[in-house]
């Protein structure tokens, strides 16, 4: 067995929470070599770069393995914003079991499906910092009323805005996960209004951080920040320089290879008519293409539609695999299929749908 000495020099996992319109993402932005993936939609203004919005939770989850896979290109992943996120984890869940809401499953079952799921996520993100990119989770701030066992009485805190119901997990599952949980906050002062003191008014309204626990919020750190401090990334720089390979950062571009979608004719449905066989049998010849988002049918759920267009697959190729499997006919179109299948089968399997997809252009016959 080896032992090792001393600190070990690693990248970090850190969450920074407060109230709406605070300035997280632009903290956020200041990290080494940041790549945002923008859950809400809220960094457009912003002079960031950025993956495409996930529209589901799969895709979510194929942009962060992207992310892992560039090295040293990037320094930071931002996950803007985690509860937004925890949304598209929660859809992702109910669609997989065929249910409309996270209550339908009774018994706070489906609490436990989706704090199991998101603790999978974050061992995603914990291997994106293993590579050696900072991962920071952007968390909007709710007020819940909190009682101690130990104490009488209750009293207002702030918390991150995840899981709002008792029973779910998923907060103190991200806290534990993080190396560092920051909470921003207005410093407001009050003030005697007269000189007997009986009236007092605010004043100030500076941006401060919260870096160690206080019974009004969560927060923690180990590298000996301040309880608090102003809101300056300087603050933190020092934490971050070194961590994260520092090599020049390349433009931030999905680079999508060109495939052979080529199906063979051997795999063709049998049931297919004369016409759209005839098409099939033409996807028999190799053809080089572009990816198919301008081609695709508009009227494709975004979900689906953004899972082809990342990886490179046709309308004829989902309509084959879905055809063997018996779901629909070859000639249905994809944008006449239940949005339940579309959701609940091949955006919640997509890793299983396109699997299926890549076996059929491996079958080549030569």
């Amino acid at each position: 067995m080896e032992v090792i000495s001393g600190k070990v020099q690693k990248a970090k996992k850190v969450v920074i929470y407060g109230p709406e319109g605070i300035g997280k993402s632009s903290l956020a932005a200041q990290f080494p070599r940041p790549v945002f993936i923008d859950t809400e939609g809220s960094t457009t203004e912003m002079e960031v770069d950025r993956l495409p919005k996930p529209n589901s939770w799969e895709m979510l989850k194929q942009q962060v393995g992207w992310v892992k896979q560039q090295g040293p290109r990037f320094g930071t992943l931002i996950i803007d914003t985690i509860d937004w996120a925890e949304m598209l984890c929660t859809d992702s869940v109910c669609a997989s079991h065929q249910k409309k809401g996270v209550e339908d499953f009774g018994y706070g079952k489906g609490y436990i499906y989706v704090s199991e799921e998101f603790g999978r996520f974050l061992n995603l993100l914990s291997d994106v910092v293993e590579s050696g990119i900072h991962v920071v989770l952007v968390a909007h701030a709710q007020i819940v009323k909190f009682e101690q066992p130990d104490e009488m009485g209750a009293y207002d805190r702030y918390q991150l805005k995840l899981g709002q119901k008792t029973s779910s997990r998923t907060a103190p599952l991200v806290k534990e996960w993080a190396d560092m949980v920051l909470f921003i906050n207005y410093k407001t002062l009050s003030v005697a209004a007269n000189n007997q003191g009986t009236k007092h008014k605010a004043q100030g309204g500076s941006r401060v951080v919260y870096a160690t626990h206080h019974p009004a919020w969560d927060a923690k750190n180990r590298h000996n920040l301040p309880d608090e401090f102003p809101l300056d990334y300087g603050r933190l720089a020092h934490i971050f320089n070194g961590a994260a390979p520092q090599q020049q950062a390349a433009p931030v571009t999905q680079q999508q290879t060109p495939v052979q979608t080529v199906i063979p004719t051997e795999n063709i449905p049998n049931n297919i008519p004369n016409q759209q066989a005839a098409q099939a049998a033409n996807l028999a010849a190799p053809v080089s293409t572009a990816p198919p988002a301008a081609g695709l049918n508009p009227n494709i759920p975004p979900a689906l539609r953004d899972l082809m267009t990342q990886n490179n697959v046709t309308e004829a190729e989902i309509q084959i695999v879905v055809s063997k499997k018996g779901y629909y006919p070859y000639d249905a179109p994809i944008a006449n299929y239940d949005p339940n299948f579309i959701n609940g089968v091949l955006v919640a399997a997509w890793p299983q749908v396109f699997d299926m997809i890549k076996d059929y252009r491996d079958n080549l016959p030569f």
